[in-house]
């Protein structure tokens, strides 16, 4: 996680991951803004670049190569990257609400979201038919469509594809998918003649905002292609299989995409913007909304009050700089710059054969030239965001710098409190408590109690969360003392467990979940009830607001963990430090006469030995420390850490596990010899059917380990045959530290399937037989690898 000395001022939430953002992301990163921290709101990790997604549809690139890793880009500009769909704004309160986490704060919002069809205006489109926007979202749809075509049965006749649409993003679309799909047919020995296209357009003729030469061009692709084109066709109603028109006519369709009749995301409309009739955001032309001087939008969102724009790639691209000039401007109280958009521009339109038409005002031309042209300058913007420049010192400026940085925004700081009485020149100005604020956030902090954060910060953050209420917590945080009271019902005794850390994400809501997923672990393990936690919890010192609202993600992150194991948040301790980190204290129940407490040592020869969460997150997240790791893996591995455990230890338990524990710090190596060793046991290893998570793998050969990797290896004496893997690459993963790991457990080997089945039906997807348990030998080495 990042962490600078000195205090956030200012929260700048970008909403929405679209070509103008990614060009402030990268701007930002380049140009860091002193005080101010950048948050990105965004549903995909994955974010498509417009312009080469005919060619990703007809197969001339890959996945990656069109698309931008938003994960890695902020990682790499220092922002905080929260993964959830926005579905509101609470402007008088300054808020985004965000669906499926707290709301998160800001200062200055940028809104970037794209358009999205209206099929709901259109009866069946929703269900019937394939959005194109969001992009982002209609990879997996044409994925679905790639299978269907191959698995298509012969005796059903010609398969009708149909495209709505007969704008430029229609024509590509329709003319990509004949391309690569009949290449498909061709592949798996079929006629691909059993494809038929249909493009359908409301207007008398395609693409009308092309120049009639372009148009006659494209006119005549079609015709040679044998895509079949009905203009005056506005279509007002799908129904399975068939598209009904506006004037009575009908079109089999067994499959339809939807290319038209663009407008705002629908949450738009609660938040009181101004907005135009098809519910884009109306700005200025310094990119501002109408009626919030706090708000701006970039991109499809946005509607040019002085003259309309085609929702075109173009446009959102060049929108990038003087949004994130102004949004600098705005944030230091400048005079905001206009941005002139042009008034013709260059659109290269391809035919998905390696062919492309250019088209600017009245000039039309076309050729396999214009495509390499094309592709050429598509590669080069990419490069930008996917080959990011190695820098160093990004987020790590010397000693000396921070002390001058310090003393320079001390001094601004102390103008502000001298002009005290004087109100803000702007809403984005620093009110003089504020300067103190941050003056002493700078400043040499006090240890001890003085160190502990503010009584009213603490109360406000926590007033908003609802521990779980247990009927066994006489006092907790209902009823606030010196310490918690909480009664231990008769027959059960007390399973006390600890773990803090460090944050290693940006995101404080999802780091709250898996560091109270993480210290529940070990009472899931032994097969206890989590009953009570108490928190130990240290922040950075900074703006008391910017503080409040890192409580409240964190632990409203935590208490959602806590709560789902039926586990009470009965108090803790708030104290100031370098770096956000997170504890907790927990304390569970178990039967005291010990029946059902699964322990390490109860291995028996025979047993076969279960896995139930891939591992891999020590290397994973060292990697996304150097901006290494792809976005993807890093979302994949922290939905694998906020999984818990509990259910998972049930189902062991009634499938009669005979020891277990959860794993973590010590890998997956260090944590077997700590149960082979007082189980009297030696057991085996099967290389490969570790579970792994995605990246793991080509992260470690990379070079790439944790910091705790080299005190973990010293555990490969405990194996018997190390070296006959040491150039497997995933020999390095038996030493990789997990955070929030899944639970290593021995299971009677008659017992094994029908466990294994069942921690799958439960979520545990990923689980597999990893091993099995055998008699001691006589060697001193109790682990032995097998492939």
């Amino acid at each position: 996680m990042q962490s600078t000395p000195q205090p956030v001022l200012r929260d700048l939430v970008l909403v929405g991951g679209g070509h103008s953002h990614v060009g402030v992301l990268r701007m930002f990163a380049m140009q860091p803004e002193p005080g101010v921290r950048l948050t990105l709101i965004c549903t995909d990790i994955d974010t498509p670049y417009s312009g080469m997604l005919p060619g990703y549809i007809s197969g001339h690139y890959s996945f990656d190569e069109v698309h931008i890793d938003l994960g890695r880009l902020c990682a790499f500009a220092g922002a905080r990257f929260y993964r959830d769909a926005v579905v509101g704004i609470d402007r008088q309160n300054q808020r985004v609400i965000c669906a499926h986490r707290p709301p998160v704060a800001y200062d200055l919002l940028s809104i970037n979201t794209g358009s999205t069809p209206q099929v709901q205006n259109i009866e069946g489109a929703q269900a019937l038919a394939t959005p194109v926007k969001p992009i982002a979202q209609f990879n997996q749809r044409w994925l679905a469509l790639l299978d269907k075509v191959r698995q298509w049965p012969s005796h059903r006749g010609r398969m009708t594809i149909a495209v709505v649409g007969g704008g430029a993003g229609g024509v590509e679309l329709v003319l990509s998918m004949q391309y690569r799909l009949r290449h498909e047919l061709k592949a798996l020995g079929r006629n691909p003649e059993d494809l038929k296209f249909v493009l359908l357009t409301s207007g008398e003729s395609i693409l009308p905002t092309h120049n009639p030469g372009v148009r006659a061009r494209f006119a005549q692709v079609l015709q040679e292609r044998n895509v079949e084109v009905h203009p005056h066709a506005e279509v007002v109603q799908v129904s399975p299989g068939c598209l009904h028109t506006r004037n009575g006519r009908t079109f089999d369709a067994d499959e339809t995409m939807w290319v038209t009749q663009a407008g705002g995301p629908a949450w738009l409309q609660s938040t009181g913007l101004a907005l135009d009739a098809q519910g884009f955001i109306l700005v200025h032309p310094q990119l501002q909304s109408l009626n919030d001087p706090l708000v701006f939008a970039a991109g499809d969102v946005a509607s040019f009050v002085d003259r309309p724009l085609e929702k075109a790639g173009v446009f959102a691209v060049r929108m990038a700089k003087p949004l994130a000039n102004n949004l600098r401007r705005s944030l230091r109280g400048q005079k905001l710059l206009a941005y002139t958009p042009q008034r013709h521009w260059l659109a290269l339109i391809s035919t998905g054969n390696r062919y492309a038409v250019g088209s600017r005002g009245s000039l039309g031309f076309g050729g396999d030239w214009v495509w390499r042209w094309k592709d050429r300058i598509d590669r080069n913007f990419m490069q930008r965001f996917n080959q990011l420049p190695a820098m160093d010192n990004a987020g790590h400026p010397s000693a000396m710098a921070h002390v001058q940085q310090a003393m320079y925004t001390m001094g601004q700081m102390l103008k502000d409190i001298q002009a005290q009485g004087k109100a803000p020149t702007t809403r984005l100005s620093l009110t003089s408590e504020e300067s103190l604020q941050a003056i002493s956030a700078i400043a040499m902090r006090c240890g001890g109690c003085g160190a502990k954060v503010g009584a009213n910060i603490l109360s406000r953050a926590l007033g908003s969360l609802q521990p779980v209420a247990r009927s066994d917590v006489l006092i907790g945080l209902h009823s606030p003392d010196d310490a918690a009271v909480v009664r231990v019902p008769p027959g059960m005794a007390v399973v006390q467990t600890v773990d803090f850390f460090r944050a290693f994400i940006d995101d404080p809501y999802l780091f709250g979940k898996v560091a109270a997923n993480h210290a529940l672990g070990d009472v899931f393990a032994m097969g206890a009830e989590p009953q009570t936690a108490t928190a130990v919890v240290t922040v950075p010192p900074g703006l008391e607001s910017k503080v409040e609202d890192l409580l409240t993600q964190m632990m409203g992150g935590a208490i959602e963990v806590l709560n789902a194991a039926g586990c009470a948040l009965v108090g803790g301790h708030t104290g100031e430090g370098a770096e956000l980190a997170l504890g907790f204290a927990i304390n569970g129940l178990i039967d005291e006469k010990m029946d059902s407490v699964m322990r390490k040592g109860g291995m028996q020869p025979g047993d076969v030995l279960l896995l139930t969460k891939p591992m891999g997150t020590g290397t994973l997240f060292a990697a996304h420390a150097r901006h290494a790791a792809k976005g993807r893996w890093i979302d994949a591995a922290l939905q694998s850490m906020v999984l818990s455990n509990q259910t998972g230890a049930q189902v062991l338990r009634a499938h009669g596990a005979t020891a277990c524990t959860d794993l973590t710090g010590f890998g997956l190596l260090g944590h077997l010899v700590e149960m082979t060793r007082p189980s009297g046991v030696d057991a085996e290893l099967n290389m490969s059917t570790l579970p792994l998570l995605d990246g793991a793998v080509d992260c470690v050969k990379a070079g790439i380990v944790s910091s705790l990797q080299p005190a973990n290896v010293r555990l490969r004496r405990a194996l018997r045959n190390a070296d006959e893997f040491i150039n497997d690459p995933r020999y390095p993963l038996l030493f990789d530290p997990q955070t929030a790991g899944g639970l290593l457990a021995s299971v009677p080997a008659a017992q094994a399937a029908a466990c294994v089945q069942a921690l799958k039906a439960a979520g545990y997807v990923h689980t597999a037989i990893i091993g099995r348990i055998t008699a001691q030998g006589e060697a001193i080495e109790p682990v032995l690898l097998k492939t």
